[in-house]
């Protein structure tokens, strides 16, 4: 039986427009008067808020690739999972020689500069708008750090890359059985929708997992419903012709 649904953000819910359609929303809509809905998604809490908002939705909401945990209706974080400070000052320190673009969550908001950043106690650091080889050869170049965890992720708005750094053992599947616990529900009676490698975790734990058209094979191969793409509204698909009847 499923008793709650985690629903990636970018890819997903939104396109490459970032507004949510009105047969996505609806169907959301649907899907939340029968279980409780929180969106999981590696952006910073700020565009969680946003569209949970949008969506009416009130449950706790998962940001930062599983290392940050919103009370969507005071707008604040209920539970963290820091990245660690020489972790932290370790990748921030790479993008600024790389000269590469990227967003860093800490308690106050974010920051996107290297002068930006008020100390090294930061959440997550995402490296953003990448090529896939250079993406591919960052996320190498931290592989052999025990202490982090480092995912790429397909950026739909505008086809880039970019890498996701939190703290070992911190990805969507860990922040989902946060949720759950809070919710007072097992993974494996959720069902997840994602279109990205750092939603296979969360694909894997999950009771039901649906891939959305866009999705690597990698992804639509551990699926139990594979969508049509978020430009066909595939999660509103999902959502009515797969979620719904069996509930």
């Amino acid at each position: 039986m499923m008793l709650a649904a985690a629903l990636d953000l970018d890819g997903t819910i939104i396109g490459v427009n970032e507004e949510i359609s009105a047969a996505v929303r609806g169907a959301i809509s649907r899907l939340a008067g029968h279980m409780p809905v929180f969106i999981a998604t590696g952006r910073e809490p700020a565009d969680v808020l946003r569209y949970s908002r949008e969506l009416g939705l009130t449950t706790p909401q998962l940001c930062d690739g599983g290392a940050n945990i919103l009370d969507p209706v005071r707008g604040v974080s209920v539970w963290t999972s820091p990245l660690g400070p020489k972790s932290a000052e370790a990748v921030v320190t790479k993008l600024r020689e790389t000269g590469t673009a990227f967003v860093a969550t800490h308690d106050n908001g974010t920051a996107s500069t290297f002068d930006d950043v008020p100390n090294w106690n930061l959440i997550r650091v995402s490296a953003l708008d990448m090529d896939e080889g250079t993406a591919n050869a960052l996320a190498d170049s931290f592989r052999g750090n025990q202490d982090m965890y480092v995912v790429k992720a397909l950026l739909p708005y505008n086809g880039l890359w970019a890498v996701d750094f939190t703290l070992a053992g911190v990805d969507k599947a860990a922040g989902i059985s946060r949720v759950g616990e809070t919710l007072g529900v097992d993974p494996a009676n959720m069902v997840a929708a994602g279109d990205s490698y750092n939603d296979l975790p969360m694909l894997r734990i999950c009771g039901l997992g649906i891939a959305m058209g866009g999705a690597p094979e990698e992804v639509k191969a551990i699926a139990d419903f594979v969508a049509p793409s978020v430009e066909e509204d595939g999660l509103a698909v999902a959502i009515n012709d797969f979620v719904l009847p069996q509930l």
